[in-house]
């Protein structure tokens, strides 16, 4: 198992070294982990739940390892992860390698872009007696904490909703 999120790292931004955070998130849902790792997902559902705090994201690419996902919001950028860990309805290791500006391109040496790169997020899903607990950790500089603090426990609790919902019985 790659440890790449357990690290502290330093990093210099104008010209003051600061040390990453590491934030953790958690949420219990009424159902199997594969439901809520689908949920957590699909493209379709992944952009429901994550507009409860990041409105009219979405991402571009291949849950799979080794691949690179764009996380992107409409003309306003995003960045880009690779996925360095992936096991199915279990666990999941993202190392952001780049910010994506507006207009789509990478951007691996701005300051903006020194302040993600290297910022790790996981996703943990454990199944108990038909409930599933999805722990998000983020390792992120300073600058970023707040945007994560306001904006996972509102998507958590949209992926909950929607995880939980029943699917309706055939007419």
């Amino acid at each position: 198992m790659v440890i790449v999120a357990r690290y502290k790292m330093t990093f210099l931004f104008n010209s003051k070294q600061y040390k990453m955070k590491k934030l953790e998130f958690k949420i219990e849902i009424a159902t199997d982990r594969q439901k809520v790792w689908n949920t957590m997902l699909n493209p379709k559902t992944y952009k429901e739940w994550v507009s409860a705090s990041w409105p009219g994201s979405s991402y571009e690419g291949i849950w799979k390892q080794g691949e690179n996902l764009k996380f992107v919001s409409p003309s306003q950028g995003g960045t880009m992860a690779t996925i360095v860990e992936l096991r199915p309805y279990e666990f999941i290791l993202a190392k952001h390698i780049a910010v994506i500006d507006a207009g789509g391109n990478e951007d691996r040496s701005s300051e903006l872009a020194k302040g993600w790169i290297g910022t790790t997020e996981s996703y943990t899903f454990t199944e108990k007696n038909g409930k599933t607990e999805v722990k998000i950790e983020i390792n992120t500089y300073p600058d970023w904490e707040k945007m994560f603090k306001d904006g996972w426990p509102n998507a958590l609790k949209k992926l909950k909703e929607i995880s939980e919902r029943r699917v309706p019985e055939k007419a």
